[in-house]
C-alpha cells in the first residue's frame, strides 16, 4: 500500500480513541445536523447555549485562538491539519480552522412573537449566500424573526451559516409550510404585513408603518408569488433613484430594514 492508498486518522484531542474524520459534504438535510464552519460561525454556536454542539474539529492554530481568546469548546475537540476539513468542504469554503456538527435550532411558533418591532418573511429565496446576508442583516437592525418556508428555502447549515457570520445563533428563524397561511396568521396577530414588489402601488417610505411590523421580501426575478401579495396588508415598492432600479435581494432587505427602523423609531 503505497501513501495514497492510506485513508487519513484523525486522532481525538486527549489521544481517546479514533474519530471518523469531518461529515462530507451534502449531509446538509433538514433531519441532519447543522454543518458551521469559519470562525464567527462557529464561535457564536460555542456561545450559545441553546445550540448543542455534537462535534468539534479544529486545526492547531484555531485551537490555539480559541484558547488565546477564552473560548469554550464546551466539548473536547478533534484536532486535524487543515487539508482535512478542505476535504470535507470543498476547496472554496474559507472555514479558518474550525468546522462544527450541531443539532439544528428549533423553530419558534409565530404566536410566540412578541407585538413590537420588525419581522422578515421570506417568499422562496433559495439562494444561501443572500438568505445568510439577509440574517447578518437582521441581526444588526435587531430583528425579531424570520419566517421562511420549509420547501423551498436553504438549510441553515453550510453556506448561509457562513454568510450570516454568527447572526445564525441570534435571529430565530420561524419555518412554516404555508406562507399564506402564516401572513395571515400574522395579519391576525396585529402584524401589518408589507410585501416589496416593483409593481407596490405607493414608495416604502411612503407608506405609514407601525409595530408589529412584518417586511415580505421575495425572490430575485420571480418576486412576491400572487398569493402572497394578496395576503399582505399592503404592497410596497423601493425606488431607486439612479439608472439601475432594481437591487440584489439582500441588498433590498438593507434599505428596507433602514427605512422601517427610521419611521418606528428604531434607528435611537
Amino acid at each position: 500500500m503505497n501513501d495514497r492508498d492510506r485513508k487519513p486518522r484523525f486522532a481525538r484531542g486527549g489521544g481517546k480513541g479514533r474519530d471518523r474524520g469531518p461529515p462530507r459534504r451534502g449531509r446538509e438535510s433538514g433531519d441532519g445536523p447543522a454543518i458551521l464552519y469559519g470562525w464567527h460561525s462557529v464561535t457564536a454556536a460555542l456561545a450559545n447555549p441553546e445550540r448543542k454542539i455534537r462535534k468539534l474539529w479544529l486545526t492547531e492554530n484555531a485551537a490555539r485562538r480559541l484558547a488565546d481568546d477564552k473560548i469554550d469548546t464546551r466539548i473536547e475537540p478533534t484536532i486535524v491539519p487543515p487539508r482535512e476539513i478542505d476535504d470535507r468542504l470543498g476547496p472554496d469554503a474559507v472555514h479558518q480552522g474550525l468546522l462544527a456538527e450541531a443539532d439544528p435550532l428549533e423553530s419558534p411558533d409565530l404566536d410566540s412573537l412578541t407585538q413590537d418591532g420588525i419581522v422578515l418573511v421570506l417568499d422562496q429565496i433559495t439562494d444561501p449566500h443572500n438568505v445568510g446576508a439577509i440574517l447578518r442583516s437582521a441581526a444588526a437592525f435587531n430583528v425579531k424573526a424570520i419566517v421562511t418556508t420549509a420547501r423551498h428555502s436553504p438549510e441553515a447549515t453550510g453556506v448561509l451559516a457562513k454568510s450570516a457570520s454568527g447572526a445564525l445563533e441570534l435571529v430565530p428563524i420561524i419555518t412554516v409550510t404555508n406562507l399564506a397561511r402564516a401572513l395571515d396568521e400574522l395579519n391576525d396577530l396585529g402584524f401589518l404585513t408589507v410585501g416589496l414588489d416593483s409593481e407596490g402601488s405607493e414608495t416604502l417610505a411612503a407608506v405609514p408603518l407601525r409595530q408589529p411590523l412584518a417586511l415580505v421580501l421575495g425572490a430575485e426575478g420571480s418576486g412576491l408569488r400572487r398569493l402572497t401579495r394578496d395576503t399582505c396588508s399592503v404592497v410596497a415598492r423601493l425606488d431607486m433613484p439612479g439608472a439601475i432600479k432594481s437591487l440584489n435581494v439582500s441588498n433590498a432587505a438593507v434599505l428596507a430594514l433602514y427605512i422601517g427602523a427610521s419611521q418606528l423609531g428604531l434607528m435611537r
